[in-house]
């Protein structure tokens, strides 16, 4: 899992004749996540349907290209929903999920809880919505719990010292564990401001939706006529 920190943007000058009162808050840009491996690994299967793909337009006889155009309207939409689009963006004022064919903004008034347990959630408004940018490895757990169990062992009468458990605190957790903190304290620290206050808002991923629509039903049609 990948994440961009977030930077500082404009902001207006207090002393600048279009800013009178207290000075505005600086803007920062949105923290970024998303899965490493599912962006390699989308990006391999759009090349493997070019390629195939490709060579179906090219060389096929028949009904073949349209078949080929059909499939690649249908499966390269979907591809790029599951491995390419999902990613979680946050900032101080909301937090912004983009599921394979959903986009849900949620002021951080409105989220009610984070959590991580076999998937990544987000609760709002009543309702549970999926952080499918922030996959939870039951494999990395494990291997953090070997390690904290091996740590213990080497260090049976708590030597360590407090300095060092604080620093090591993120190492202990597991990678999607961690974001998930991380996005609870921000949800606790900033539910509070004027800005982050309003409603869920869910929008429909229509151009992931529409092609793979248009794919299957050409399929359909030409399997049905073939």
């Amino acid at each position: 899992m990948t994440s961009s920190p977030g930077s500082p943007g404009s902001s207006d000058n207090p002393g600048s004749p279009g800013s009178p009162g207290s000075p505005a808050e600086p803007t920062y840009a949105d923290r970024v996540f998303r899965s490493s491996s599912a962006l390699a690994g989308g990006v391999l299967v759009l090349l493997l349907a070019a390629w195939v793909g490709g060579d179906a337009l090219v060389r096929g006889e028949g009904r073949t290209p349209w078949a080929a155009v059909a499939g690649l309207l249908f499966a390269v939409p979907l591809v790029v929903a599951f491995t390419l689009r999902p990613a979680v963006f946050a900032n101080d004022d909301r937090l912004r999920i983009r599921n394979p064919f959903r986009t849900i903004t949620l002021p951080w008034a409105a989220v009610e809880g984070v959590r991580a347990g076999y998937s990544s959630e987000v609760f709002a408004g009543g309702k549970k919505y999926q952080l499918w940018a922030i996959p939870v490895s039951l494999r990395q757990r494990k291997r953090v719990a070997r390690q904290q169990a091996r740590q213990a062992s080497d260090d049976p009468y708590g030597r360590t010292s407090a300095t060092a458990d604080v620093t090591d605190a993120r190492a202990r957790r597991a990678p999607a564990d961690q974001t998930v903190d991380d996005l609870r304290e921000q949800a606790e620290r900033c539910a509070s401001r004027p800005t982050a206050q309003g409603e869920p808002v869910v929008r429909w991923a229509y151009e992931i939706l529409a092609p793979c629509v248009v794919g299957a039903v050409a399929l359909v049609v030409l399997f049905a006529t073939g």
